[in-house]
């Protein structure tokens, strides 16, 4: 449908009046919700994706079509309540304590939410307490922990060893990243996945959750 291929080049170029417009013309024209936002702003926001991983798209880019998508999407939300659409599951993510780089975990936050995840962000210097008790209180899915720093990244198996202490770690799934982590040290502190970049990591959750790509 070429509305809905107008959309989703709307967010990959970060055309914020045009993604609402369009959005509010395919709802007239009683297009499904649901497609609206599978075949048009999750496919704009994973085309943001492939262009990330190849280099071509960089920060701004990024969170600019995430902006552009969360602002046509408010125009949906509605609807997504009359038609009883639920998110694709809920992940929460936050830097390890020590830790102020935040860069790559926003980048990862905006690539989640644009392909439909509701995500918490917990922020950065965030200690095993703080992830455990999320973890209880908003029940996700997906924990993520990021690290920048070779110091900080051993507190991700902290935050592990807490989750297991309180019962929690059957309970959600655990994927680290960062600059100096690894799949090996992902798989010594028992992760259940390591995401190199963005578009690795929403892979990486949709694998861990076995949600279809819309």
């Amino acid at each position: 449908m070429h509305e809905l291929h107008l959309l989703s080049q709307a967010v990959l170029e970060g055309k914020e009046d045009e993604a609402r417009s369009l959005v509010q013309n395919l709802l007239a024209m009683n297009v499904n919700p649901s497609r609206i936002l599978n075949e048009g702003l999750i496919k704009g926001m994973d085309m943001v994706g492939e262009k990330f991983r190849a280099g071509e798209y960089y920060l701004p880019e990024v969170l600019l079509a995430s902006k552009v998508m969360h602002s046509a999407f408010d125009i949906l939300k509605s609807r997504f309540v009359d038609v009883g659409i639920r998110t694709r599951g809920k992940v929460v993510m936050g830097t390890v304590k020590g830790d102020l780089h935040d860069i790559g975990k926003n980048i990862v936050i905006a690539m989640l939410e644009g392909a439909g995840f509701d995500v918490v962000d917990l922020g950065v210097d965030v200690d095993s307490r703080t992830f455990v008790e999320n973890v209880q209180e908003i029940e996700p899915h997906v924990l993520g922990m990021s690290a920048l720093l070779t110091t900080t990244m051993p507190y991700m198996k902290e935050v592990i060893e807490e989750l297991e202490r309180e019962g929690l770690r059957k309970r959600v799934k655990v994927i680290v990243g960062g600059a100096p982590v690894n799949e090996r040290f992902a798989m010594e502190i028992g992760a259940d996945g390591y995401a190199e970049d963005a578009g690795e990591a929403v892979q990486l959750v949709r694998k861990l959750l076995d949600v279809e790509v819309g």
